[in-house]
């Protein structure tokens, strides 16, 4: 995440997991496929700064797991309202 965004979060009071983020891709690729479609996507210019940002384990089926910067584990819950209305 961008320092930038980061910030506006914590001054908002916002979790930027759950702010609108359009313009995004999330691809689920087998592992060991993984580093080679980063490559290919961060020859593009609009994937230079793509990034692998997690793995799919047999650990919590059906969850998704996040480590926080501090280093605990939370549940990503999906989202039920909206914090920031939509443009588009």
């Amino acid at each position: 995440m961008q320092e930038a965004v980061q910030a506006a979060c914590d001054l908002l009071g916002f979790d930027p997991l759950y702010v609108a983020n359009e313009g995004k891709l999330v691809a689920i690729v087998p592992g060991e496929d993984a580093e080679k479609v980063l490559a290919v996507m961060r020859r593009n210019q609009y994937g230079t700064r793509s990034t692998i940002i997690g793995e799919v384990v047999a650990e919590h089926p059906g969850r998704v797991i996040m480590t926080t910067r501090l280093g605990a584990s939370r549940i990503v819950d999906m989202l039920t309202g909206e914090l920031l209305p939509r443009i588009c």
